[in-house]
């Protein structure tokens, strides 16, 4: 179950989101942090399109910086805060960094499809089942205030504007 602080740290995901791609959901203001006994340990925002690398995500980008941060790929003990509910890639690159908790705001029922690899697979329940005694995942922590950052469900969004369809 989340807590205060929980909420304090998707607050500042939500703030360097937006300091840093802005508000329009054409900029996927997606951001994450790592952070470990109270310290954030690195942060990092979705660059995928600046960077032209599909790996790209804000959850990678703050994994790689928390890697080279700490001296170590792995980051034991650490939450990951995100604004987004990360992907299967995101999630799984968490478990190989050794992260024992993530966090997430919004969920894939509260933002438009597109921004999910799987229409019928949650990969939530996925990572829950294999993973149950390795990570804790709770999303929901500020949920409604992250969804603002994205297109919503019933947005219509034209089809070359869209991610993974």
């Amino acid at each position: 179950m989340h807590n205060p602080t929980d909420d304090e740290w998707i607050a500042r995901a939500i703030a360097l989101a937006v300091a840093e791609k802005g508000t329009d959901p054409a900029n996927t203001p997606i951001a994450a942090l790592i952070v470990r006994d109270g310290k954030l340990i690195a942060q990092g925002v979705n660059r995928t399109t600046e960077q032209c690398d599909a790996t790209a995500h804000a959850e990678v980008e703050a994994l790689r910086a928390a890697g080279k941060a700490v001296g170590d790929m792995q980051i034991k003990d650490a939450t990951l805060y995100s604004t987004l509910q990360p992907c299967g890639m995101c999630t799984m690159a968490s478990i190989w960094a050794g992260v024992g908790r993530i966090v997430f705001g919004a969920g894939r029922d509260d933002v438009h499809k597109m921004y999910f690899e799987d229409r019928h697979l949650d990969t939530v329940d996925f990572i829950r089942d294999a993973f149950k005694d390795d990570l804790s995942l709770e999303g929901g922590v500020k949920a409604h205030d992250c969804a603002q950052l994205y297109y919503g469900p019933d947005d219509n969004v034209p089809q070359d504007k869209q991610a993974n369809t």
